[in-house]
């Protein structure tokens, strides 16, 4: 095997053994399913998800809005989750208030008391999501967090968290990714369980 393709193997055994630690945490299911269950109330009960994120993250936040606005497993009506990243929005409020503010003025925005925002940052330590944190907090919102490595700042900030322990970014996004689709896949069954008869 030659070193490319050792480093190849070695990123699925990293990514394997993240996985598989995450699976000997019962906990971290049950946060699952109280996270879908929380997100299935607030759909029922008129009110929406907003998601953020910056870079890789960002693109998992827009990945977990548009699974609801479009189709996930089988064909049901849209559902309200918004992704606060739209260029216009982030360059404006970057120009006028600084990069810190992008997320939380987006919270501000749209975020009412019964909503959700889901914050992901692999570091747990991004200004702009932890302002946001701040601003669904100060507006009634359950948050739920996705962070890595120790959790950072934003440790014990969430409603609802998971902290993939992983020591680069990309391997804590693909956890991540996982449990976002399956919360996914779960608000789908509590709401249109005939999509999975």
């Amino acid at each position: 095997m030659d070193m490319s393709q050792y480093a190849a193997k070695e990123a699925f055994l990293n990514n394997q053994k993240l996985l598989t630690d995450f699976l000997s945490e019962e906990a971290n299911f049950s946060h699952i399913d109280k996270a879908a269950t929380l997100i299935s109330h607030a759909f029922q009960n008129g009110h929406k998800v907003l998601s953020c994120g910056n870079g890789g993250s960002a693109c998992d936040a827009m990945h977990f809005a548009q699974e609801f606005t479009g189709r996930f497993r089988g064909d049901r009506k849209a559902l309200p989750v918004i992704c606060i990243s739209d260029p216009t929005h982030i360059t404006c409020v970057g120009n006028d208030y600084g990069f810190d503010h992008i997320f939380s003025r987006g919270v501000e925005a749209y975020g009412q008391s019964g909503d959700v925002l889901i914050a992901l940052s692999t570091s747990g330590n991004s200004a702009n999501i932890i302002k946001a944190v701040e601003a669904a907090k100060e507006r009634g919102m359950t948050v739920l967090c996705l962070l890595g490595k120790s959790g950072g700042k934003l440790a014990g900030s969430g409603d609802i968290e998971w902290i993939i322990p992983g020591t680069t970014s990309d391997r804590i996004q693909e956890i991540h990714m996982i449990i976002l689709h399956t919360i996914i896949e779960l608000v789908e069954r509590k709401l249109f369980p005939a999509n999975y008869g």
